[in-house]
C-alpha cells in the first residue's frame, strides 16, 4: 500500500481474493468458487429461478423446500437438477415433529432423484428420516474409508443438537433402519465411523426460526465442542463449522472468518428479486432497520410453542399470531372462546366463519397428513391448533403470492441483518430492492470482506485510513 502524498511504500500488503476467505475444503467439497452459500427460506422463497441463478455463479444455496409439498418439491429437484447437472446446489429438509410422515415423504424424494446435499434445519434431535438419508448414501471407499455420498448440512443453534450431528448416527436408529431393511448390516458398520452431518452451521440471530443466540458467543463454543467430538473420534475429514444470522455486510462476514468460520450463510437479505418473494414484500424488506423484527408463533411447531423471527413493520401478523396463541393456551376448544373474542377472529383475522375455516383445514390435511386430521377429530385441543395454523401457514403464502387484501397479515420471516445491509447499501444501486440480485449479494459481501480484510491488515501496521477510503461501497459490476 502506497502513501501517495509522500510518495513512500508505508508497508507491504499483499492481495486477498474473495476465494481466499474461510475453508477450501469447503469450496472443494460443494464445488464452489466461494466459502459462502445461501441458506434455505422455506415455501420456496428460496426458489428454483434463486438457486439456479448462484449455481450458475458456482455459489452454493439451498431450496426452501420447508412448509412445501412433496410434488412442489420433486418438481424443484427436476428443475435444478435439469439445469444444473453439476451444480452447485443442496435443498432443504425441515424437521417436522408434527408432521413425521411429511418429513419421510421428502427423505424418499432426496434418495430416489439422487439429490445429495441436504441442508438439515430447525431439528430438536435426530430422526430415522435424516439418519435414513445419510446412512443409505455410505459405501467403502477404495482406500478402506468411509465414502460419503449423501452430504448434509446442519443449522443449529444449541450444543445439544449440534454434538448429535457431530456424532455418529445412534445405535438405536440404525438398528430400526436394519429391521426394516433399509439400510445394509455394512451401511450400519459404516456409520459408526461417520459423522452425522458435513458441516454444521452455527445460526445465531436469524430470521425465521432462531433463538436468537449472539454469533460471537455462539461460534466459540461450537468450535471448542467440535474439537472435542474430534479428538473423540479421530474422523478422517474434520467437520467444518460455519456461521450464519446476522450476516448482512461485508464488516459481518469477515467477523465471522476471523473468528474462525469455515464458511458464511447468508438469509434474510437473500429475499431479492430471484426469490419467491413478493415485490410488496421485498420492498417492505428494502425498508427495514434492525429493530423492525420481532418474534411470532411458528406455524410448523405451533402447539410446542416454538417461535421464529419476522418482520413487524408494515403487518399485523405477529400481534395476531401471537393472539391466537394465547388463545390456544388459555382454552381448551373453540367452543370455548367466548362470543366476542370468536367474532373478532372470525371477522379481523380468518375472514369466515371458523367452521367453514375447519372444512379447509381438513381439505388441505387429508391430502398432507390424514392422521393430523384423524387425530384432531377426537381432540378438541388439537382441532382448534389446526385451525390457528390454517392462517399461520397461509399468511407466508399471501406473502409470497403478494395476495391483495391481505397484506397486513403478511407472515415475512427477517432476522436484523436485512437492516444492517439496508443501512451498508444506503446510496448505492443495491438500495433499489429490484437491483438485488442473488449472485451480486454473494459477491458484494465476498469481496467487501476481502477488501476489509486488507484494510485491518493496514491499521494494524499503524497505517491511518480516512474513513472514506476504508469502506466497501457496493458499485455495478461491468
Amino acid at each position: 500500500m502506497v502513501n501517495t502524498s509522500l510518495d513512500k511504500l508505508l508497508s507491504p500488503i499483499p492481495p486477498i481474493s474473495p476465494s481466499q476467505l474461510g475453508d477450501e475444503s469447503f469450496c472443494k467439497f460443494h464445488n464452489t468458487k466461494y466459502a459462502y452459500y445461501a441458506g434455505s427460506m422455506a415455501n420456496g422463497i428460496s426458489s428454483e429461478r434463486f438457486v439456479i441463478a448462484l449455481g450458475k455463479e458456482k455459489i452454493l444455496s439451498s431450496f426452501g423446500a420447508g412448509g412445501l409439498e412433496p410434488a412442489r418439491v420433486e418438481s424443484a429437484i427436476i428443475t435444478i437438477k435439469n439445469t444444473l447437472p453439476e451444480g452447485p446446489y443442496a435443498f432443504n429438509l425441515i424437521h417436522s415433529p408434527n408432521e413425521p410422515t411429511l418429513e419421510q415423504e421428502i427423505v424418499n424424494l432426496y434418495l430416489r432423484h439422487n439429490v445429495r446435499t441436504v441442508e438439515a434445519s430447525a431439528f430438536l434431535d435426530l430422526t430415522p428420516g435424516i439418519v435414513y438419508y445419510r446412512v443409505s448414501g455410505l459405501s467403502p471407499g477404495p482406500d478402506n474409508q468411509v465414502q460419503i455420498n449423501n452430504r448434509v448440512i446442519a443449522k443449529i443453534s444449541r450444543r445439544e443438537v449440534a454434538v448429535k450431528f457431530l456424532q455418529p448416527a445412534p445405535a438405536a436408529i440404525l438398528s430400526e433402519l436394519l429391521q426394516q431393511g433399509k439400510i445394509t448390516p455394512q451401511q450400519a458398520e459404516l456409520a459408526e465411523t461417520a459423522p452425522m452431518a458435513d458441516d454444521v452451521t452455527v445460526e445465531a440471530d436469524s430470521g425465521g426460526h432462531t433463538d436468537n443466540r449472539p454469533l460471537v458467543c455462539l461460534l466459540p463454543s461450537i468450535l471448542w465442542l467440535r474439537d472435542e467430538v474430534q479428538a473423540k473420534y479421530n474422523y478422517r475429514n474434520i467437520v467444518r463449522i460455519g456461521a450464519a444470522g446476522g450476516i448482512g455486510t461485508p464488516e459481518a462476514a469477515l467477523a465471522a472468518f476471523v473468528m474462525g468460520a469455515a464458511y458464511i450463510v447468508t438469509g434474510s437479505v437473500n429475499q431479492c428479486v430471484e426469490s419467491g418473494a413478493s415485490e410488496h414484500v421485498r420492498k417492505l424488506l428494502a425498508k427495514a432497520d434492525m429493530a423492525d423484527v420481532i418474534m411470532a408463533p411458528a406455524p410448523d411447531m405451533f402447539e410446542m410453542g416454538a417461535r421464529m423471527q419476522v418482520l413487524k413493520r408494515g403487518t399485523m401478523f405477529p400481534l395476531r399470531a401471537q393472539k391466537l396463541y394465547d388463545l390456544y393456551n388459555t382454552h381448551g376448544s373453540l367452543d370455548d372462546i367466548p362470543t366476542d373474542e370468536r367474532t373478532k377472529l372470525e371477522k379481523q383475522i380468518f375472514k369466515n366463519d371458523l367452521e367453514t375455516i375447519w372444512e379447509e383445514t381438513k381439505a388441505f390435511f387429508m391430502q398432507r397428513d390424514p392422521e393430523l386430521i384423524r387425530r384432531a377429530e377426537g381432540n378438541p385441543k388439537r382441532k382448534m391448533a389446526l385451525v390457528f395454523r390454517w392462517y399461520l401457514g397461509l399468511s407466508s403464502t399471501w406473502a409470497n403470492q403478494g395476495k391483495k387484501g391481505r397484506e397486513i397479515d403478511y407472515q415475512i420471516w427477517c432476522g436484523p441483518a436485512m437492516g444492517a445491509f439496508n443501512d451498508w447499501v444506503r446510496g448505492s444501486y443495491l438500495e433499489n430492492p429490484d437491483n438485488r440480485k442473488a449472485a451480486d449479494i454473494a459477491e458484494h459481501i465476498m469481496r467487501g470482506a476481502a477488501f476489509l480484510y486488507r484494510i485491518q491488515i493496514a491499521k494494524l501496521q499503524g497505517i491511518q485510513i480516512p474513513p472514506s477510503q476504508a469502506r466497501y461501497v457496493p458499485t455495478v459490476f461491468s
